[in-house]
């Protein structure tokens, strides 16, 4: 995996999902059966694990197999079987209605919490982009950013809206002097100035959902992102690139959700149609 480029997150999470089955297992590893892999399955069910974990899990163990094969030269067959996969409910992105942006922001109280946000909503970051964003990733006369991390170590350009710069620049002038680069950091207590990390920004966001009295994670920011810009009539390719998205499909899904363009569409095309094949009333 480190050959191919994989982060180290990702290292360790397939490491920690293959060491549950190893324990788990009762036969040697290379007696393991297609039977032993599917009692393995049974077993994560009725631990009531989701059928996306358990994917995981078996991504990770089909993995291992196809490395003790071609890697180190073991003669065997894979116990996870191509197509063994669960298959998996695909529910339509959440996204927030107008008010509830307006509730959210209105409860944000600090220029660092506000700016972090924004940038969810108006860029479309994810909450790993924020807290990774570097203080050389902003070009502030261009209103753009640069995304160095995205997921896959895919990079890309967003743009900043106004309101979005608006509240970075609030931001950076009262940004604590410190030696990170790191654009978002601690304000308060032992760890003052140093970045922000992940589970830092998702805390903040919980603090501010008890406030506004309504459930919301960071990841619908994004979702609530894409959503406007679609009901905007921006291109759907215009929202992939933005986005991050390798694959059109995946950005596709918000056309199932509340597409005014479509409906927009529909009506209008209903008129002509109801002009051409109804008698006059």
């Amino acid at each position: 995996m480190k050959r191919r480029n994989y982060s180290a997150h990702t290292v360790k999470s397939y490491l920690n999902l293959l060491k549950g089955f190893v324990v788990w297992v009762d036969v040697p590893i290379e007696e393991v059966t297609y039977r032993k892999v599917a009692a393995y399955v049974d077993y994560l069910l009725a631990k009531g694990l989701a059928p996306k974990t358990i994917n995981c899990q078996l991504i990770s163990i089909r993995g291992f197999y196809d490395y003790l094969h071609y890697e180190e030269g073991v003669e065997l067959t894979n116990p996870v079987k191509p197509g063994f996969l669960l298959r998996l409910p695909r529910p339509l992105p959440k996204h927030l209605k107008d008010h509830e942006v307006c509730r959210l922001f209105e409860v944000i109280g600090t220029p660092r919490d506000l700016a972090m946000f924004s940038l969810m909503l108006r860029c479309g970051l994810r909450v790993e982009e924020v807290a990774e964003l570097g203080l050389a990733d902003i070009e502030l006369r261009r209103a753009r950013i640069s995304i160095q991390s995205g997921k896959g170590g895919k990079g890309r350009v967003v743009y900043v809206s106004r309101d979005a710069y608006k509240a970075l620049v609030a931001y950076l002038r009262v940004r604590p002097i410190s030696r990170a680069q790191k654009v978002f950091l601690v304000e308060k207590g032992s760890y003052r100035g140093k970045p922000l990390s992940v589970r830092g920004i998702q805390k903040r966001m919980e603090y501010y959902v008890r406030k506004a009295g309504f459930r919301v994670s960071c990841h619908q920011l994004r979702h609530t992102m894409a959503t406007q810009l679609l009901n905007a009539d921006a291109k759907l390719v215009t929202i992939q690139d933005l986005l991050g998205h390798s694959l059109i499909t995946t950005t596709q899904r918000y056309c199932r959700v509340s597409n005014l363009t479509v409906q927009r569409d529909y009506f209008k095309a209903m008129e002509i149609v109801m002009k051409r094949t109804m008698a006059p009333q």
